[in-house]
């Protein structure tokens, strides 16, 4: 599963990664949502890569992730994510965070040349705890 984290706002922006920032369920900044890796999805980053940040969220962090969404059974909604399920199935499709501690690099610049836009891989789980 992939937690994708808007990390910038979309004034200036262009429409089409503003209509994509809403169906990713992307309303405002430092929220979160899960999506499931599949070639629609992916597409849908790579259109608004310099707004977002995504990457491979672990068990632990998830369940981190759902306690603060309030969800009541955290064990068996983790379950359902990997069956497949949605989150909008379970809770709040969008989960609200708070900005993290210590801040971000740079909201400008790509995570490969020392920023905090687009793909980070395992690394997402390590902001998400910083915002918890």
């Amino acid at each position: 599963m992939i937690a994708v984290i808007r990390i910038r706002s979309t004034i200036d922006a262009n429409r089409e990664v503003r209509d994509t920032l809403k169906m990713l369920n992307l309303h405002k900044i430092n929220s979160c949502t899960i999506i499931h890796p599949n070639p629609s999805y992916k597409g849908m980053l790579q259109k608004v890569k310099d707004y977002v940040t995504w990457g491979e969220i672990d068990d632990e962090t998830l369940k981190l992730l759902l306690q603060r969404a309030k969800v009541e059974n955290v064990d068996e909604a983790v379950e359902k994510l990997k069956s497949g399920a949605k989150l909008k199935d379970i809770t709040n499709p969008c989960i609200g965070l708070h900005p993290p501690r210590k801040g971000y690099k740079s909201i400008k610049r790509p995570y490969k040349l020392g920023g905090s836009a687009g793909y980070r891989g395992k690394d997402i789980n390590e902001l998400i705890r910083r915002m918890l």
